[in-house]
């Protein structure tokens, strides 16, 4: 009987896409929608705070050095998070919910194969890696610990923004918003406690993020897996003709939301630039400026 409420209580909080007035539907969607981004910028801000005053001016420098390969996955992530959604809706509308279950599976899985082949590469050769962003040998063992303790995360990352997009559409932008501020807030607790109490400096601040977005992506692909309503991912097919289906899916999907990569990839060619030019005319704490 309780799962009976439970379930009868998600559905009332469900939102139905196809018949809610469209101020209302706004309204739903912009506040959470909202809430949650705002959220993810505090942490942003409050990441640097930490960094600048528990490690100093080379901790900020060492994470700026790696932001660009970082953007550049998120903007992946985004590209590919905006063109499912778009593309599962014209099938949700036009009654096809199976495929658009289908394209939500296949992205997923797209996803994961091109997150873990540059995760694997960055964490076998984090010094090359660390070289070829522009790290001075006095930031390189600060950049090599950010980058393997924050790389493990990549996945679950790539995952919950993926997933935010599949959420709202499904008609639940509330938890979409706590799927957002539940690891910001576990992260701003895991930066004080591993910056300052327990002195681990950057490898610390990776730490906290890699937790934080590990319980993002956890949540988020959770609901996906046994709580959605229309975009449960089923299970793919391998064959020679659904391999060609799915890879035609991901060029619809990758067409739609390059805007969103191409915004993404301009904003790391200029911080990587950046970092160049400050590296080379101010040195370490030209780089941390930059912040």
């Amino acid at each position: 009987m309780q799962l009976t409420r439970k379930k009868g209580q998600a559905e009332r909080d469900a939102i139905d896409l196809g018949s809610v007035n469209v101020f209302k539907l706004f309204n739903k969607y912009f506040i959470p929608t909202l809430l949650g981004m705002l959220s993810m910028s505090a942490v942003t801000a409050i990441d640097g705070i930490f960094v600048g005053h528990g490690v100093g001016s080379d901790g900020v420098a060492a994470i700026n050095i790696c932001i660009p390969v970082l953007m550049l996955l998120m903007g992946v992530a985004l590209m590919l998070g905006a063109g499912c959604s778009v593309v599962s809706s014209i099938h949700l509308a036009r009654g096809k919910q199976r495929v658009a279950r289908m394209n939500v599976t296949q992205t997923l899985v797209f996803a994961t194969l091109i997150t873990l082949l540059p995760s694997v590469v960055i964490m076998l050769f984090p010094n090359t890696t660390g070289r070829l962003l522009g790290s001075s040998d006095h930031l390189l063992p600060l950049v090599k610990d950010y980058l393997q303790w924050f790389i493990p995360s990549l996945l679950f990352e790539m995952w919950m923004a993926i997933s935010l997009f599949i959420i709202r559409l499904d008609g639940a932008p509330k938890l979409a918003m706590w799927c957002n501020i539940i690891p910001a807030a576990v992260n701003i607790v895991l930066d004080w406690l591993f910056i300052f109490p327990l002195g681990l400096g950057v490898t610390g601040a990776a730490a906290a993020t890699t937790i934080s977005l590990i319980i993002g992506g956890a949540i988020s692909m959770g609901y996906l897996l046994f709580r959605a309503r229309h975009l449960r991912p089923v299970m793919p097919k391998w064959s020679r003709k659904s391999l060609r289906l799915s890879l035609r899916n991901i060029g619809y999907q990758c067409r739609i939301g390059s805007s969103a990569l191409l915004g993404e990839c301009t904003m790391a060619m200029l911080i990587f630039v950046g970092n160049q030019v400050f590296m080379r005319y101010l040195g370490d704490d030209g780089v941390a400026l930059s912040e």
